[in-house]
C-alpha cells in the first residue's frame, strides 16, 4: 500500500476516487481499529498516509517532526515516510479551509468568525483565521461560548460549521438558525455530503457568500498529495478533480409545468450522460399502485403530495443521476430543499398553450394552467440554477440544458 487512510469511521468514501483524479492510482481506504494503532504505525508499510477521526492527535508521538501548520492546529491529518523511515506529520485540513474561503472570496481579517464544534477541524479552522488577521470564537456545547448563548455574537461576520449536524443521512437539520446573525459576509460549511446542507440552503436564500465541504476535501487532498509526491498538484488539475467530483455526488434535476416535457429530455439526458433516470411520478405510481388520477380522486390531493415528498426526500438524497419531478414539487419549502442539497435543477419553461395535460387532473383548461403558472412561477424560479426554453426540438433542449447544467457545475 502506497497511500492509505485509517479512521474508525471511513466518511471520506470519496478519497481513493479523488486521489485517482489527482494522478495517483495507487491510493486505498485502510480502515483500523484503535487497538491496532500502535502497531500499524510502527511497522510503517507505508509511503504515506491520511488520518481520520479519531486518529489526528493521536499519531502526533509517532512523528519525528511536524510542519508549521500542524504544530500550530496540534493535529496530523497528513503523514510522509522519510527516507530514513522517520515520519512527517502535517495538516493540510487548515490548507483546504483557506482555499474553500478564498474561492468563496470570503475574507477573515478584521471579522469575527464564528465556529461551531471544537473538533480537529474546528482548531484548523481557527488557525486559518487567526492566521488571517481575524477573531475566531468556538461556539461548543458546554462553556461561556454554548448554543443557549448566541445571541451575544450577533455582530458575527462569518459562520463556520465544522461540526457533522446536517451530514448525510441527517440532512434536514442545521446546527443555527442564520436569521440571528444579520451582519454576516459568509458561511463554510465543511460537510461535502450533501452537497448543499440545510445551512447552506438558508445561506444562499439570504444572498450571504457561501462554500460547502467539498471545495475543501479536494484542496486538502492536492495539499497532501504534494507532500507525498514533493511537487504540488497543478491547479487545473485540482479544479478540473472537483468538477468531476461534484458532478458524480451531484444530481441533474428538471422542474416545471405539468406537460412541459421533462420525462422526455431527462431520459434523453441520461442515456447522453450515461446516469440513471427516475421520472418522481412514476416512482409515486409504483409506490401507490394506481395511476395518479386515481390518487387525487380516492385518496385527495394531500395524500399525492406526502407520497410526492417522500419520493423527493428519497431521491434528492442520492448521487449522480437524472431526476424529473412532477409540475408541483416545488410547492414547499422542503421540497425545494431536498431537490437542491445535491441537485443542479434546471426549469424548463414551454408556452402554456404547448402543454400536456392529458391524464393530469389539476390542468384542466388554460385557465386553471394561468393560475398555475402564476402562482408556480416564483418558486421554480427559486428553486432552479438555470432556466432553458423548450420551443425547437428535443436534441435542441437536451443540447441547452447540458450547456447550463456544465456552466453549473464550473460555478
Amino acid at each position: 500500500m502506497r497511500y492509505g487512510l485509517i479512521g474508525e469511521t471511513l466518511g471520506h468514501s470519496y478519497s481513493p476516487r479523488l486521489h485517482r483524479l489527482l494522478g495517483d492510482d495507487t491510493y486505498a481506504l485502510a480502515p483500523l481499529p484503535p487497538e491496532a494503532l500502535d502497531a500499524f504505525l510502527k511497522a510503517r508499510a507505508f509511503e504515506g498516509l491520511n488520518v481520520t477521526i479519531p486518529y489526528k492527535r493521536a499519531v502526533v508521538p509517532y512523528c519525528a517532526q511536524l510542519g508549521p501548520t500542524a504544530r500550530a492546529v496540534g493535529s496530523v491529518n497528513t503523514l510522509v515516510k522519510r527516507p530514513d523511515g522517520t515520519l512527517y506529520g502535517d495538516n493540510t485540513d487548515a490548507y483546504g479551509f483557506r482555499k474553500m474561503a478564498e474561492n468563496a472570496g470570503i475574507r477573515f481579517a478584521g471579522r469575527k468568525a464564528l465556529v461551531l464544534g471544537s473538533g480537529g477541524t474546528s482548531l484548523a479552522a481557527c488557525h486559518v483565521i487567526r492566521e488571517a488577521g481575524g477573531e475566531p470564537v468556538v461556539i461548543s456545547r458546554n462553556g461561556e461560548n454554548d448554543y443557549r448563548h448566541l445571541d451575544r455574537h450577533a455582530d458575527a461576520a462569518i459562520l463556520v460549521n465544522a461540526t457533522p449536524v446536517g451530514m448525510y443521512p441527517n440532512a434536514a437539520a442545521s446546527p443555527v438558525d442564520l436569521a440571528r446573525f444579520p451582519k454576516l459576509e459568509g458561511v463554510l460549511d465543511v460537510i461535502y455530503n450533501p452537497l448543499r446542507t440545510r445551512l447552506l440552503l438558508q445561506a444562499e436564500a439570504l444572498g450571504i457568500p457561501r462554500a460547502g465541504g467539498l471545495t475543501m476535501l479536494v484542496w486538502q487532498a492536492a495539499r497532501a498529495r504534494a507532500l507525498f509526491d514533493g511537487q504540488d498538484v497543478p491547479m487545473e488539475k485540482v479544479r478540473a478533480a472537483e468538477a468531476a467530483l461534484r458532478r458524480e455526488a451531484g444530481n441533474l434535476i428538471l422542474v416545471g409545468m405539468p406537460g412541459c416535457g421533462k420525462t422526455a429530455v431527462g431520459r434523453r439526458i441520461a442515456k447522453r450522460l450515461g446516469m440513471p433516470f427516475t421520472d418522481a411520478d412514476t416512482e409515486i405510481v409504483r409506490r401507490a399502485g394506481k395511476p395518479i388520477p386515481q390518487i387525487f380522486a380516492e385518496d385527495g390531493e394531500a395524500a399525492f403530495r406526502a407520497l410526492e415528498a417522500a419520493v423527493l426526500a428519497e431521491y434528492g438524497a442520492k448521487n449522480g443521476q437524472v431526476l424529473s419531478t412532477g409540475g408541483g414539487a416545488v410547492l414547499t419549502a422542503e421540497n425545494r430543499a431536498n431537490l437542491r442539497m445535491n441537485g443542479t435543477v434546471i426549469w424548463l419553461q414551454r408556452p402554456l398553450d404547448r402543454l400536456k395535460t392529458e391524464g393530469r387532473p389539476l390542468s384542466t383548461g388554460m385557465a386553471a394552467l394561468k393560475r398555475m403558472e402564476t402562482e408556480r412561477a416564483p418558486l421554480y424560479r427559486a428553486a432552479a440554477d438555470a432556466a432553458v426554453a423548450n420551443e425547437g426540438t428535443l436534441a435542441d433542449c437536451v443540447n441547452r440544458v447540458l450547456e447550463e447544467y456544465d456552466e453549473a457545475l464550473r460555478d
